[in-house]
């Protein structure tokens, strides 16, 4: 025989009465095992304060409310909260270590005119203190830098509006793929709660790349600036590779260095800036649970996806071939609504998100590197 479910032992459904009765008169109540549905009448001038005030309470008690408008109905769905394994910090600060490790390595390699371990003559040579000093200086501390404010930027605004996230875990790389190494993948930020509504969605997925965006470009400003001119035949004499630009990149090496046949042979603080505007250009596509994912699908709503799919496009003609696989294979091209997903965008967000399509087109790399020659 099949036990039927117990709902109360599941929900607390006096409770949950209370509180969204508070916020959003209800005229009628359906509880199944996978949520308590409320049909309710709402104040749309208030909503998304009342309903960011009744998500506070309930996850405390560990519910989630989803609102949406179905069938001309306003419905908030309150469900369980799943349980996520929160990872010890210990573990963000062995990751922080080890990616300064592996870009420091990387700095000293560049520091020595080679680009990865197995190109160096005399290993040792890597590990001396005036090497790793200028790998430290010029390459790792801007490039960590870049990233750390970049998720920082996400961590705060995640705070600002409720949701709890976890701290930063970098990724670290060793030197060790010929010919090209930046010492890191990257780092993330995990967010244990859903995102609320669209407002916050747009503003998480914001804070990031802007954050970086403004640190990088001071310092591929320097980096550029301090770097030397030389024939584009002693790139291709000596095997060297060209790196791709951006529109911005393009610009400011102009400003900087003027144009006509030469090629700037980019110090580590310059390659540091170059690979800070790359990766957020990368982070701003409209594609999946990218920043720009979340901030296309803030503005445009279900729309989001085919943003996405133009991205993607525009990705396979270029020299992304395989990342845009890996974005329709691994991370997916539709974005998962908020919890609030009924409340408009306002004029101010617009205009971020003008600015966030000019950072993305100014920044973005067609063909990142190809061999010289």
């Amino acid at each position: 025989m099949v036990k039927p479910w117990n709902l109360e032992q599941i929900y607390d459904i006096d409770f949950l009465k209370q509180e969204v009765g508070k916020r959003f008169p209800f005229y009628d109540i359906k509880v199944s095992p996978s949520s308590v549905a409320f049909y309710c009448n709402i104040d749309k001038d208030r909503v998304e304060e009342l309903f960011d005030s009744l998500r506070r309470v309930l996850l405390e008690k560990n519910y989630v409310p989803t609102l949406r408008y179905e069938g001309g109905e306003y419905i908030l769905y309150i469900m369980k909260r799943p349980v996520k394994e929160e990872k010890p910090t210990w573990l963000n600060i062995a990751l922080l270590a080890a990616t300064f490790i592996t870009t420091l390595l990387t700095g000293s390699l560049l520091d020595m005119g080679y680009s990865d371990l197995q190109s160096v003559p005399d290993i040792y040579q890597v590990f001396t203190f005036k090497h790793l000093l200028n790998g430290a200086v010029f390459f790792s501390l801007p490039l960590m830098t870049i990233l750390f404010v970049h998720e920082m930027g996400h961590y705060f605004i995640s705070k600002k509006h409720g949701i709890r996230t976890s701290l930063p875990f970098f990724i670290p790389v060793p030197p060790i793929l010929p010919g090209f190494n930046i010492g890191t993948f990257g780092a993330l930020i995990s967010s244990r709660d859903p995102m609320p509504d669209r407002k916050a969605l747009f503003d998480v997925g914001f804070s990031g790349p802007l954050a970086g965006f403004i640190v990088a470009l001071p310092i591929t400003i320097y980096g550029l600036a301090t770097s030397s001119v030389i024939s584009p035949h002693e790139i291709a004499n000596e095997g060297g590779v060209y790196l791709g630009y951006s529109p911005l990149f393009f610009i400011l090496a102009v400003m900087i260095h003027g144009s006509g046949g030469i090629a700037i042979d980019l110090n580590p603080v310059a390659f540091a800036g170059w690979i800070g505007l790359l990766i957020t250009s990368i982070n701003l596509l409209p594609a999946g649970q990218l920043d720009g994912g979340h901030i296309f699908r803030a503005i445009l709503g279900e729309k989001q996806r085919y943003a996405g799919w133009i991205a993607v496009t525009i990705m396979i003609f270029t020299g992304w071939m395989f990342f845009a696989l890996i974005i329709m294979f691994l991370i997916g091209m539709r974005h998962p609504p908020p919890l609030n997903d009924t409340t408009k965008i306002d004029f101010k967000r617009k205009l971020l998100f003008i600015l966030a399509i000019l950072i993305l087109v100014l920044c973005f790399v067609p063909f990142p590197i190809y061999p010289a020659g």
